[in-house]
């Protein structure tokens, strides 16, 4: 069975225009790297857990936010690696800047007997549609076009050639 993991796409709406939330993650290997690096706050879950209920938790770990809201539940994505992801998504905002994470523990340098604690995230931006396309993991794409089209059923803006 694959590996599955459940996250949380915040969205807000700024000049009109969908901005979405999306983290960086942390530690040596990220630390250079930006185009196609970014993620929606999610995490493995195992067969025993409730995917939204990893999600949310996820995105506190992930963030320092509790996140509230109406929450679509948008259609797993298959990733590169065979990871399937569960997204739900949800309208909502939080200042990025004050966001904090959980943090891990690795050898660091590689075989050097020496064990440096990181963020699992470094930071968390919003960005407009356009712009997360670039910045989020190539696997990830199709969770931004799905919530393009939810916003596209509510009625709000979602042309991607203007977000």
């Amino acid at each position: 069975m694959p590996k599955r993991s459940a996250g949380i796409l915040m969205y807000r709406f700024r000049n009109e225009l969908p901005e979405v939330l999306l983290v960086h993650p942390g530690g040596p290997f990220w630390a250079r790297k930006d185009l196609g690096s970014w993620s929606i706050p999610k995490g493995e879950y195992e067969d025993h857990e409730e995917p939204f209920v990893v999600a949310r938790r996820e995105f506190f770990e992930e963030t320092g936010f509790q996140v509230e809201g109406e929450f679509v539940e948008l259609a797993p994505v298959k990733q590169p690696s065979g990871k399937v992801v569960s997204v739900w998504a949800v309208k909502g905002d939080c200042d990025a800047a004050n966001a904090r994470s959980n943090c891990f523990t690795l050898e660091w340098p590689k075989n050097s007997g020496s064990f440096k604690e990181f963020p699992e995230v470094d930071r968390a931006e919003w960005f407009s549609v356009a712009v997360a396309r670039e910045k989020i993991l190539k696997g990830q794409v199709p969770i931004l076009d799905q919530l393009c089209k939810q916003l596209a059923i509510l009625r709000l803006p979602a042309d991607p050639l203007q977000m």
